[in-house]
């Protein structure tokens, strides 16, 4: 509700300092203009304009970060259970906190905007589900109990569902519309660690602790089947290739590939020499860009199978999770180290991995894809040391003709 507005009554000697300066000589307007010039001579410096905002320092370690789907804005959760808001902008000093909320009792474990950017959704340790008022951060629903465990991750599939996992392997649908969850499903032995849907918005993917892909009909309410077990933790999962494919970073390193409709094998695989492939977030139907317990953020092409060059790194820090802005313009990643970067990958669309391929470097080590990554600030001191040709797995035969399987 719209705050009543406040009658100001205007005193006689504001209005009388009025009159008085309407009748000022035309001296001391001169002398007043003078004035104005001297201050515009002394205001020579302009804020600076950076490729990218500036990184933020946090109180805690943030487990989650979240771009708003229309607005310079981005939200972020942290160990402590508080949710925090800043608006960010490239001109230096403006990056600005909001807003913040500490109505978790736990760690905040996973942030989602709503489509319109109207609510923010967020799970915690304390295995509840809230949902806040974008603009003043004020608490709109709790969902007590949600899940008999630790909630992990979530994911808004559209304006009505948002789907979520647990620690105990489970996983629920709900109808925001009467609070509660519409399917409520354990097929796997240990947490789920992330969630995707089809363009349709009728295939919910999970990927779970236990190596497996899990596959649940959101329409017909139903569990549909697991995927073979794989090498690992399953750490994050993501549609590629306009839906004909999937992929899954898991905690060896290893990318696994499956078809679409043939989610029970994998259809190829690489590794990546990293720790591990923690999060995934697909830039185009070819490229996406991971993050790891190394604290290399990387661009990898699918299909194909290439590693294209690394776009940052929080340095000796495992990175809990990235995220790209509405515009594709920015990517932003926090850390072990309390730090949330930003990161350009305007020019990642328009890469083409045989134009890659042809600039190869001979020094066996891994092209660096921003200004950032270049060393300004000591930034990529030591870095990449990683060979470009990357250690392959041989997977199973491809029966599409992007297929890399088996290449150099």
């Amino acid at each position: 509700m719209a705050a009543p507005l406040e009658h100001v009554e205007i005193s006689n000697s504001a209005v009388h300092c009025t009159h008085t300066t309407e009748n000022t000589s035309d001296n001391t307007k001169v002398n007043t203009d003078e004035d104005d010039d001297d201050d515009d001579e002394d205001e020579t410096h302009e804020p600076r304009i950076r490729e990218t905002p500036e990184d933020i320092k946090l109180e805690a370690i943030s487990n989650t970060l979240a771009f708003h789907p229309s607005r310079d804005i981005l939200a972020f959760g942290d160990l402590d259970g508080d949710i925090y808001a800043y608006s960010y902008s490239c001109t230096e000093g403006e990056n600005k906190e909001l807003w913040s909320s500490g109505h978790h009792l736990k760690s905040c474990r996973e942030i989602a905007f709503s489509g319109d950017g109207e609510k923010l959704f967020s799970v915690s340790k304390d295995k509840c589900v809230h949902m806040m008022d974008v603009e003043v951060g004020k608490l709109v629903t709790r969902i007590q109990k949600a899940h008999s465990a630790p909630i992990n991750t979530l994911l808004v599939v559209d304006e009505n569902i948002l789907a979520t996992g647990d620690d105990g392997g489970t996983v629920k649908a709900w109808d925001l519309r009467k609070g509660s969850a519409f399917m409520d499903m354990k097929h796997h032995e240990d947490y789920i660690s992330s969630l995707a849907v089809d363009q349709a918005k009728k295939i919910l993917l999970t990927a779970s602790g236990d190596g497996t892909m899990g596959v649940f009909n959101l329409k017909r309410r139903r569990f549909e089947l697991l995927s073979e077990f794989q090498s690992g933790d399953l750490t994050s999962v993501a549609v590629m290739k306009r839906g004909r494919k999937v992929v899954c970073g898991s905690s060896e390193g290893t990318i696994y590939i499956f078809n679409w409709n043939g989610f029970g094998a994998t259809s190829d695989r690489f590794a990546v020499k990293a720790e591990s492939v923690d999060c995934i977030v697909p830039v185009t139907d070819s490229i996406m860009c991971t993050a790891s317990m190394d604290g290399y953020i990387r661009a990898i092409n699918v299909m194909p199978n290439r590693v294209i060059g690394c776009l940052g790194q929080h340095v000796g820090e495992p990175i809990e999770q990235i995220a790209k802005s509405r515009d594709v313009h920015f990517l932003a990643s926090c850390a072990h180290d309390q730090l949330i970067k930003f990161w350009d990958i305007s020019k990642l669309p328009a890469m083409m991995v045989n134009d890659y391929r042809k600039r190869k470097k001979r020094d066996g080590r891994l092209a660096s894809l921003s200004n950032k990554a270049l060393g300004g600030n000591d930034f990529f001191n030591g870095l990449v040391e990683e060979p470009e040709k990357m250690e392959e797995v041989e997977g199973e035969d491809e029966q599409e003709d992007d297929s890399d399987s088996g290449s150099d």
